[in-house]
């Protein structure tokens, strides 16, 4: 991935700073989202241990998937995310907002998982015509219970004057591949914004385009004020 250049070349180091702290929140942002994640495995965990008697962590992989079909039901085609722990903006209406038909355990795969946030950007956030992005795979982490894959969508508003943006902002996506959900449940996903630890679903939480236009002025503003 080519990195994006924009002040004089005395700057470039600087430039090679916000560069780098940007790579390192991937990294933060897995981490929080691996959190919430983690917790609502936990809270799995403890509804068969108190509920149906069932050990997750003393029974194989095979067996954990055969309780949870059966606690599901197979014939549920829709999964009810109500159950699930959430980290949403107390602020956040309660009513469920504009989303999109994510693909399906079975149907997962890295090209459809970037079409799918691009379908999901371009249907359910609202902002100017100016903004651009991209999305970039990260990588992927495999779990007990799943597999995780992480993409960074990165935005910028190129201009005239400036067609290589100053400074970009991130948002981080994490698709959660079950491996013991009937594969035609739906792939969880969860997304954070650069320097933000909350963790937003598609469908929970409304998209501000101020949350863009605040990282990308925090970092300006820092390398005004380390410019000498």
């Amino acid at each position: 991935m080519s990195k994006e250049v924009s002040f004089e070349d005395s700057n470039k180091p600087l430039q090679a700073d916000l560069e780098r702290n940007d790579d390192e929140y991937a990294n933060t942002a897995a981490r929080i989202v691996n959190d919430a994640i983690n917790d609502a495995i936990h809270q799995l965990e403890k509804h068969f241990a108190e509920e149906l008697g069932f050990d997750f962590q003393g029974s194989n992989l095979n067996d954990v998937k055969e309780n949870i079909a059966e606690m599901f039901d197979e014939k549920i085609t829709e999964y009810d995310r109500t159950k699930t722990p959430l980290l949403i903006d107390a602020s956040q209406p309660k009513k469920e907002t504009q989303n999109i038909e994510w693909m399906t355990i079975d149907n997962f795969g890295r090209d459809i998982a970037e079409s799918k946030i691009d379908e999901f950007i371009k249907n359910t956030w609202k902002y100017e015509n100016s903004w651009l992005y991209c999305i970039d795979y990260l990588g992927e982490q495999e779990q007990m219970y799943d597999m995780r894959y992480n993409f960074k969508v990165r935005w910028s508003i190129p201009t005239r004057r400036k067609p290589i943006p100053r400074a970009t902002a991130s948002v981080y996506f994490t698709f959660s591949v079950s491996k013991i959900k009937p594969g035609h449940f739906p792939v969880d996903v969860y997304y954070v914004f650069e320097t933000n630890r909350l963790v937003h679903r598609p469908g929970k939480s409304i998209f501000r385009e101020k949350w863009l236009k605040d990282i990308i002025e925090s970092k300006v503003q820092l390398y005004q004020a380390m410019t000498f």
